[in-house]
């Protein structure tokens, strides 16, 4: 908490999930609420399964304001997020996962084209959602997954910027990441997927290089790395990461636990 009383935090469910309670606003990502042992389909026949309970159940999750979901595939909005998730809930995703949530029957989803940005207010705070560029696999594999986005979600109180955290969802590392803080301001936390995954030998998702790579460029005051070890298909054990980091002076990385919450630096 600082000197104003506001806060904000992060609470690591599992995967990709986590709670975001951002000044007075609450914010739920990637939705993934499968058992230890269940299956989630990955598109073209393809599955994982998972090896962790997460932290919680939906029924458990505190009141949100939104949901943040970076793009429609298993391990990130699996079948017990559209049996439980509240119809009614706004959702904020790509154009793609927007349309297959309506067809889901759910009514309140909003895709965001690159760069765009949506809003909430609430007295005194505004909290602003923007949809930033993610590449998802190398070359034309790239074009046979779903549609990815990272989001920089930036908290206003009284017209001053209080927090900027980047989500980079699971993309790849890719120089057009340097445009998240160009376009967008000096990031003060960023939450970066990680695991290394690989299908039938290529990388879908950063592994600790190319975490490490993108660290450097976008220079957080804080990192959180999470998507490591709940599926299968997620090579690459936080430790390599952390090694990595570690021999190229990066600070200010913060591993977190499932079920635990941690503060989220306010300016």
């Amino acid at each position: 908490m600082d000197q104003d009383g506001s806060r904000a935090s992060m609470t690591f469910i599992g995967n990709a999930t986590t709670v975001l309670r951002l000044g007075d606003f609450t914010l739920l990502t990637d939705p993934n609420f499968v058992s230890a042992g269940s299956r989630v389909h990955l598109g073209y026949g393809m599955w994982t399964r998972r090896l962790l309970d997460p932290a919680c159940s939906v029924a458990e999750l505190p009141p949100l304001d939104a949901v943040l979901l970076s793009h429609f595939h298993g391990d990130h909005w699996d079948r017990v997020a559209t049996a439980e998730v509240a119809k009614t809930t706004p959702i904020v995703t790509t154009r793609e996962a927007q349309r297959k949530l309506r067809r889901r029957k759910f009514e309140d989803v909003l895709g965001l084209p690159t760069w765009e940005s949506h809003e909430l207010s609430r007295g005194s705070q505004r909290l602003r959602v923007t949809s930033v560029p993610g590449r998802h696999g190398p070359g034309l594999m790239d074009r046979l997954l779903p549609d990815v986005m990272g989001s920089v979600v930036e908290l206003e109180e009284d017209g001053r910027c209080r927090l900027r955290l980047y989500i980079t969802g699971d993309t790849l590392y890719r120089p057009f990441l340097e445009e998240v803080p160009r376009r967008c301001g000096e990031i003060d936390a960023m939450i970066i997927h990680l695991g290394g995954t690989k299908i039938m030998g290529m990388l879908l998702t950063m592994d600790d290089k190319q975490g490490v790579a993108t660290t450097e460029l976008i220079r957080p005051r804080l990192t959180i790395p999470i998507h490591n070890d709940d599926y299968v298909v997620q090579k690459l054990p936080l430790s390599a990461f952390l090694r990595r980091a570690g021999e190229h002076g990066l600070t200010g990385i913060q591993p977190i636990t499932r079920g635990n919450s941690l503060e989220l630096p306010l300016r």
